[in-house]
């Protein structure tokens, strides 16, 4: 195979495309913030409000089988799960981070779909408010990225 993609510019167009997002409520101050940042960027990059779903499920173990159910409607070009799991005093943590990923990951590989997956993993509440913003518009931005490139290697 020839060629590079290095330096080629990421197409961030979202403006053909419809995204869903499902956002886990535990922690919801902060996961809100990872909503509302992600769903701003996602508005920023040509993605229409109607064009964007936005679910909620009671904690991160949850959003894997909301993202699975969205992907089985085949109507969304990706699709953004956000959780924020905080490390407590118990095995609980690594349990809830690790499923939680791997779901994720298994549900976007099934289905050949996209997830941004901006779940949250950190030791303290500290951590989770420096990265909420960011993480929610970098989400985004993931999620319109990869649609695209699905689109074009199809």
């Amino acid at each position: 195979m020839q060629g590079s993609d290095k330096g080629q510019a990421a197409n961030l167009d979202g403006s053909k495309l419809r995204i869903g997002i499902v956002q886990a409520r535990f922690n919801a101050e902060i996961t809100d913030t990872l909503a509302a940042s992600c769903t701003a960027e996602l508005k920023a990059l040509g993605v229409a409000e109607d064009a964007i779903l936005h679910v909620t499920v009671p904690g991160a173990l949850e959003v894997a089988v909301a993202l699975d159910a969205l992907a089985a409607r085949e109507e969304f070009h990706a699709l953004v799960a956000l959780g924020c799991i905080i490390r407590g005093e118990t095995y609980h943590f690594e349990l809830v981070s690790n499923e939680s990923g791997a779901a994720v990951t298994r549900v976007s590989l099934d289905n050949q779909l996209p997830i941004a997956n901006a779940i949250l993993t950190v030791e303290n509440t500290e951590q989770a408010w420096a990265r909420a913003e960011v993480n929610g518009r970098e989400a985004a931005r993931v999620a319109v990225e990869m649609a695209n490139l699905l689109e074009a290697l199809q």
